[in-house]
């Protein structure tokens, strides 16, 4: 005959009302994250079920069949079908956990379906690093690790006070803190990121492209979001000097400016320049190979190649933060002769595009005998021709370069630069255009260069005989302090990103401390690489150390914390319970009047009986009898009242 369950089984004993509360606050916790990335319509629906169950919690009635919760179920998958065309990925993934959380919970009756509901918060908990691995995003979801942990303790402890719980689930957490941290260190590192995911996680990254439409980076300037970091060893350059080379633009279709196929370089670097600058790059993810150096670079990271334009390309597309070094030089360079094939390339133009400014590009070339009085008669077309540099350009159609140049002269900088370099090829002369960031921000707090999707940047390289590649900025000529002083000195007030007005210097200044710190957190957190580890490794004193050998410091480090814990467990277990040995003292007292306690007899009984034996002391006996059965066995056991009981057993005197 099978057993009956016991009563204080988990499955037996029912969820109260305030179990449901710690239950649904972690895991709103968890989820609100991801409801902030959920469709308007799943997010209500999530938000409902958690009501649902309250509902049916306060007013004590019964929850609903199994068929409609199941119905429920089908029906938000479906609408995630129909929302995401699948059921698998990243995003549709995730929220349907978010939604499951919901209906688990609303089919919650006994502290074993709480405790699944609970371990699925934690499983939620790591899909938001899935997203973003920031210090908010840290400490959000180590408020809901403890929040959820708290849960359990009180599900074990149903009669115990919040703040009892709350202490445990600390003293558990800072016993794992340890092994967490040895974890983090010694564990064999891989190359990429540790939050690896399919193609569509990298889906909504912004940044350059490798084709440039006008209005495309005007729409890019307006993002603050960070491009990438630079360390200076040493003095950093001055703002006019801060061009950093990303997609160079050769192809054009009329309208649009493209990268064309990419060619490695079988030569060095260039070398030589007026000044040397060495810095590191912390670069954000981008899903492109690009990496981002100051004009010229004159080394190349390890896994990284140069291309016959100058760029520096990773032999994958950048889809995890990464950090590089890199040597540039500012000033003249020797460069080599162009490849004739390339030259030609530099001169394509669509048939019959333009009239207008292929007609005038003619006419320059008649009138000048040499390149470089060309390069002078467009900067002053440019200048003298009252331009508007705004971040809210016209918008243009086929022919975009006539009618910014005669029409509209209202642009931002891809629009001078994709003009200047149709008026270059239309007179003859190579020319492409090179995208990729002007200026950046340096912090005062920690001296790093900060450079922003609102310092995108376009401009332009013509080829002259005997010089090479000279970069031309067009938007100097337009917008002079867009090189000299940044974005915010070049747009109106009105067009200007929020984080760059003047009257909001205070807000500035404390995301200067913010990004230091963001930074610092990047670097050596979230950028512990297979290098650090090996540099941290060396450091201690293992030098080439590989997975062998961080697998076994790795499990030593674990078994000297195991061994630590346990003996610390049970040197507190053999430790007597303070209770206890107050109500041992009070037994050795009436003992030596005579009055010993039987093995088999209860502290009720005993002191009934040493009341009666010893009258003189009844009510201290019957007092200490009564305050030791209420620590002991009541359910308001406080530090208090045992210091109390501690107290009355030193005071009490049988004599």
């Amino acid at each position: 005959m099978k057993a009956a369950a016991h009563p204080l089984m988990p499955e037996m004993r029912l969820v109260s009302v305030r179990d449901l509360a710690w239950l649904t606050g972690s895991l709103l916790i968890v989820i609100l994250p991801h409801a902030m990335r959920a469709p308007w319509w799943l997010t209500l629906l999530t938000l409902c079920l958690f009501g649902w169950r309250f509902y049916y919690a306060l007013n004590r009635a019964p929850l609903p069949s199994r068929w409609l919760v199941l119905g429920v179920a089908a029906v938000a998958m479906l609408g995630v079908w129909m929302e995401y065309h699948t059921l698998f990925g990243r995003q549709p993934g995730v929220l349907l956990l978010m939604l499951f959380s919901g209906l688990k919970l609303l089919e919650t009756r006994t502290h074993r379906d709480a405790a699944a509901a609970a371990f699925l918060g934690y499983f939620l908990i790591v899909t938001n690093f899935l997203y973003t691995q920031s210090i908010p995003t840290a400490l959000a979801m180590g408020a809901a690790l403890f929040s959820i942990t708290a849960t359990l303790v009180g599900f074990s402890a149903p009669s115990r006070a919040a703040r009892a719980n709350l202490r445990t689930a600390s003293l558990l957490l800072a016993h794992a803190a340890p092994a967490a941290l040895a974890l983090f260190l010694l564990f064999p590192r891989v190359q990429g990121p540790l939050w690896g995911l399919p193609q569509d996680a990298y889906a909504a990254m912004t940044g350059l492209a490798d084709t440039m439409t006008p209005g495309y980076i005007s729409k890019l300037a307006l993002s603050d979001a960070i491009a990438f970091r630079a360390e200076f060893l040493g003095d950093s350059p001055p703002q006019p000097q801060r061009y950093w080379r990303g997609p160079v633009m050769w192809d054009f279709d009329g309208r649009s400016w493209s990268v064309g196929a990419l060619l490695p370089s079988d030569e060095a670097p260039p070398s030589g320049g007026r000044v040397t600058y060495r810095y590191d790059v912390v670069l954000e993810p981008h899903n492109h190979n690009w990496l981002f150096a100051l004009e010229t670079a004159a080394s190349v990271p390890p896994e990284a190649r140069y291309s016959v334009d100058g760029q520096l390309l990773s032999r994958l597309p950048v889809r995890a933060r990464v950090r590089y070094e890199v040597t540039s030089t500012i000033g003249v360079v020797v460069r080599p002769d162009e490849r004739p094939i390339l030259l030609r390339r530099a001169l394509r133009l669509p048939p019959r595009s333009n009239p207008k400014a292929t007609a005038l590009a003619m006419e320059w070339r008649a009138a000048a005998a040499r390149d470089d009085q060309l390069l002078v008669r467009a900067i002053t077309f440019l200048r003298e021709g009252r331009y508007l540099y705004t971040l809210e350009p016209p918008l243009l159609g086929s022919d975009s370069v006539d009618e910014f140049l005669f029409s509209t002269k209202a642009g931002f900088c891809e629009h001078f630069a994709s003009a200047f370099v149709f008026l270059m090829r239309a007179a003859g002369v190579p020319a492409r255009v090179v995208t990729g960031y002007q200026g950046g921000d340096l912090n005062p707090f920690d001296r790093i260069i900060t450079v922003r999707q609102s310092d995108a940047h376009a401009w332009a390289e013509v080829y002259l005989n005997g010089r090479g590649w000279v970069r031309v900025d067009p938007t100097a000529a337009a917008a002079p302090n867009r090189i000299d002083s940044g974005l915010a000195r070049a747009v109106p007030e009105s067009e200007q990103p929020l984080m760059l007005r003047a009257e909001l210097e205070w807000l500035r200044d404390f995301r200067y401390q913010w990004e230091a710190l963001a930074h610092k957190w990047n670097v050596w957190v979230l950028g512990y690489n297979p290098e650090r580890q090996r540099e941290l490794m060396s450091f201690v004193g293992m030098r080439d150390a590989d997975w062998r050998s961080l697998t076994a410091t790795l499990f030593t480090a674990l078994g000297l914390m195991t061994l630590v814990l346990l003996a610390w467990s049970l040197r507190r277990l053999a430790r007597p319970d303070p209770v206890q040995r107050s109500w041992r003292a009070f037994c050795a007292k009436l003992a030596a009047q005579g009055v010993a306690r039987a093995p088999t007899e209860g502290p009720r009984d005993y002191a009934a009986r040493a009341a009666r034996a010893l009258p003189n002391a009844r009510r201290a006996i019957l007092q200490i009898a009564a305050l030791y059965i209420g620590l002991r066995y009541g359910p308001h056991a406080s530090v208090r009242r045992a210091k109390q009981l501690r107290r009355l057993v030193r005071e009490l005197r049988l004599t």
